[in-house]
Order: C-alpha cells, then sequence, then structure tokens
C-alpha cells in the first residue's frame, strides 16, 4: 500500500518539551535507513508504543534482530508532545466492562495502573530523568452540570469491591488546582506526570543499549503485505519475519484501519517559568487535572515552575490524513489561552511562552485496539489510545510483542485484541458530521459555562460525540 509523500517529517521537532529534552539530555544522532536489511521483527514507529514493543520483545527473546523505523524522530510524534498525564484506565471501566466483562475490564484497569509504577522504576532503574512524579490525577467539574458525573462510574466500581477514586470536598479541589474555578472533583492517587520527550528519548537509549536498531528520517512509503512482508522507505527497505505497525494517529492512512478512529487536535500552550506565582496559590505539586467535557481543559505545573495547559479543539482530519496539519505552534493557541485565563484569571500577567498541536487518533469507545491488519498472521497493529497513551503503551507494548512473538498469553488474548470495532461512518459524511457535533459541543459546553440549559436538538447532536479522555454516562 502506497502511504503519501507529504508528511513533512522534521517539523515536529519544534515544541516546548522536545527544545527542554534537547537542552537538558542532548540531540540523539540518528541514523536512516539507506540500503536494503533484514531483520526478525520491524517496527514502524519510535514513539511510546513503538519502544515498548521493541523492549519488550529483546526482554523476552533476547537474540531476535529487532529494527525501529520511525519517519522523524524517536518521540517526535504524539509521545513527545502530550500533556505528560501517565493515569490507569479506571475512568474507563465503563467501557472495558462492556467491551469485555468485569474480570477482564479488572484486570486491565489494574495493569494500566501497575503500569504508571512500572514507568516510575523504569526511570529510576535507567537513569532517566524524566521529572516522574507520582502526585495522582485529579479529575474536576468546573460547571454545575459536570458535577456528579464520575457518580455511575464510582458506583460500578463498588459493585467490583474496587475504590480507585476518593471523593473530595470542594475546598480540597480548589486546594489542589490552585484555582476556585474548579467546582468540585475526585482524586485518583494512582496517577503521576512526567516530562514526555525526555521519557521517549530514555526509552530509545534503553532499545538501544538491548540491541534494537533504530533507523531514524526514514518514513514508510509502502508496506508490502507478502508471505514476508517488506518494509520501504525512500531510501532504503527491510524484509522482516514480523511487522508491528505502531504509528499512532498515522496508521490512518491504512484502509483497514482509517474508519475505526478520527483524527482531531489537541493544542497545548506552556507559560513562562514563575515558581513565585504558582507558590501563591498554591499550586505547587505534580498533580494531573482536568474537567469533564469533550473539549477536556487538561493541565498541569512543571517542575521549574511553569504550567502547561492543553485542550481538545476538534479540528479534525479530513479521511484520516494527517498530512503536516499538526505539525508547529498551534494555531489555535488564543482559545486555548483563554481557557487557562478564565480558570487562572489571578495569573493574568503570566506570559504564554510557547505553543503547539498534535493529532490524537480516537476510537468509538475511546479505547486502543489492537490485532492483524487485514488478517495478515505477521503484520500487527495497536492504534485509538484516544488521547492516553503514556501509561496504556506499556500495556501495549506487552500485547504487541506477544502478537509478534505469537505467544498465548494474557496479553495476545487481552480483550483489547479485537477485530469488532466500531467503525465512524465514510466520507465526507463523517468529516462533515464531525463539524455538526464540534459545533453542537461547543454550544452545548458555553451555555452550560454559564448555567443555561441546552436545547434538545442541539444536546442530541452534542451526544452523538465519541468517548473522551474521561466517561460521560450522558454520550
Amino acid at each position: 500500500m502506497l502511504m503519501p509523500q507529504s508528511i513533512g517529517y522534521g517539523v515536529g521537532m519544534d515544541n516546548f518539551w522536545l527544545k527542554q529534552a534537547f537542552d537538558r539530555v542532548g540531540k540523539p544522532q540518528a541514523q536512516s535507513l539507506s540500503t536494503h536489511v533484514t531483520a526478525d521483527v520491524t517496527i514502524v514507529g519510535g514513539g511510546y508504543l513503538g519502544l515498548w514493543t521493541a523492549i519488550r520483545i529483546k526482554q523476552w527473546s533476547p537474540s531476535l534482530k529487532v529494527a525501529i523505523v520511525e519517519r522523524d524522530l524517536c518521540g517526535a510524534g504524539a509521545s513527545g508532545r502530550n500533556g505528560g498525564f501517565v493515569t490507569s484506565y479506571w475512568a474507563k471501566y465503563l467501557s472495558l466492562h462492556k467491551l469485555c466483562g468485569p474480570d477482564e475490564a479488572t484486570r486491565i484497569a489494574q495493569s494500566s495502573a501497575e503500569a504508571v509504577l512500572e514507568i516510575g522504576a523504569f526511570c529510576r532503574e535507567n537513569g532517566i530523568e524524566a521529572e516522574f512524579r507520582a502526585d495522582g490525577w485529579l479529575w474536576t467539574a468546573t460547571s454545575a452540570s459536570q458535577i456528579g458525573c464520575w457518580n455511575p462510574l464510582i458506583s460500578e466500581l463498588a459493585k467490583h469491591g474496587v475504590g480507585p477514586f476518593q471523593v473530595l470536598d470542594r475546598s480540597d479541589v480548589a486546594g489542589l488546582g490552585g484555582t476556585e474555578g474548579n467546582l468540585a472533583g475526585v482524586f485518583e492517587p494512582h496517577a503521576a506526570t512526567v516530562q514526555p520527550a525526555i521519557l521517549a528519548l530514555g526509552l530509545r537509549r534503553h532499545a538501544q543499549e538491548l540491541g534494537v536498531t533504530i533507523y531514524e528520517h526514514s518514513p514508510m512509503i509502502r508496506l508490502e503485505r507478502t508471505r514476508t512482508p517488506k518494509v520501504i522507505t525512500r531510501t532504503g527497505s527491510i524484509t522482516s519475519k514480523k511487522v508491528v505497525l505502531a504509528m499512532n494517529a498515522w496508521g490512518a492512512q491504512f484502509p483497514y484501519l482509517r474508519r475505526k478512529v478520527v483524527i482531531v487536535s489537541s493544542d497545548m500552550i506552556a507559560t513562562r517559568a514563575s515558581s513565585d506565582k504558582l507558590k501563591e496559590i498554591g499550586f505547587t505539586n505534580g498533580v494531573a487535572i482536568c474537567d469533564s467535557r469533550m473539549f477536556l481543559n487538561y493541565y498541569r505545573n512543571t517542575p521549574d515552575g511553569r504550567i502547561v495547559f492543553g485542550k481538545s479543539l476538534g479540528h479534525f482530519a479530513f479521511a484520516g490524513q494527517v498530512a503536516d496539519h499538526y505539525e508547529g505552534p498551534s494555531p489555535r493557541a488564543n482559545d486555548v489561552e483563554e481557557s487557562f485565563r478564565n480558570l487562572y484569571p489571578m495569573l493574568n500577567g503570566l506570559d504564554i511562552e510557547s505553543s503547539w498541536t498534535g493529532p490524537i487518533d480516537r476510537s468509538v469507545d475511546g479505547l486502543p485496539f489492537f490485532g492483524r491488519l487485514d488478517g495478515h498472521p505477521d503484520v500487527s497493529f495497536g492504534i485509538g489510545f484516544s488521547g492516553q497513551g503514556v501509561g496504556p503503551t506499556v500495556l501495549g507494548g506487552k500485547i504487541l510483542a506477544s502478537l509478534a512473538l505469537d505467544e498465548t498469553n494474557e496479553w495476545s488474548r487481552c480483550g483489547l485484541v479485537r477485530d469488532d470495532v466500531e467503525k465512524f461512518p465514510i466520507e465526507p459524511f463523517r468529516y462533515v458530521g464531525a463539524i455538526v457535533v464540534r459545533e453542537a459541543l461547543r454550544r452545548k459546553e458555553g451555555l452550560e459555562d454559564r448555567d443555561r440549559r441546552c436545547d434538545p436538538f442541539t444536546l442530541a447532536l452534542a451526544n452523538l460525540a465519541p468517548v473522551g479522555y474521561v466517561p460521560s454516562t450522558r454520550n
């Protein structure tokens, strides 16, 4: 299958996290694929998912020759420009329960919580200064209509003897986030924040230490799905027994995956460093925070005294064509800054230093899915992390490594390995429908912010949106 040639690789380097990472740990030396080589396993994509998969394969089968092909530098995609939230799947329990039943849902969610700690241990054991802070996740309400949206989830978890969330009173919620704009909330202790680009570079280094060969600035332009698959780049190729596609949003270029995800933007800003101002409002710990809207506000501070603030604003890719629409400074930075200023009016004098954007591969149910591409026994994939990939890619690496090694275990049989993934409509209906639903959501959430009721028609359209970062029983 031909892949588009106008990817624009290299421009993804222009974001706050990667610049900071290069200043602190140095820009890695890259080699591109310039000839024909062979491997036992070729992994396409050098982000978290591809790197964790490579590391697992080498840990489980050290003698195998593993290669990664990356279009830019490892971590230049979503892995190096996200919010740095390391969260579990307890908030996704209702979706997991519907997908695979209570026992498997509990196992996956518990494993995802353990993955948070695993990332912290990985950083400590390998000397990766990724600013891992296990200070938890605060899930808030910023309008009256959002208050209590977590109650159905907490009630269902209680039926199964699980209680990962602590319900906080309003003063504690305001204190944790440093703003009275958070009206209510629940807290999950088993979450953390990281400097995402440094984590990606640390995974890269560790994979190389295990013997993984990494080819960067080598975008795949064609995948030959012959009996022995072949990955072809601009200047070289790799023939291998197994191919793993860990391409995140860029995987939507494959027709088999295109209708199973929708590509949508997430945009971020970073303030200048001002530890004194954060101390004044009491916002000094490493808690990850987001509210309960579909156009999610998510934010945290950094150890050097900045606030990094992101927002999902719904810039859609037609037919899954990522191209270069999600590179460089955010064209929606003003909208993100407005949300930040509304939540932290006391910080109006704090300047915005940087902005950036990136693509999210969102599935209908908000969960990733794994399998064999078009049923090919030697080409596996993982996609659909829906904006929550830092922690769950640890599990994803175990799943893809198991599939690549043809293992029969709890990961190859995991409930996230599935063929019956709900599809979005065909184009152009998907794109047009997405715009209609987006505008309905904007109207709905704008009215809710002003404590006004939403009309039934707008509400019906808004409820057609797929599951977001946090669940909503209203969608």
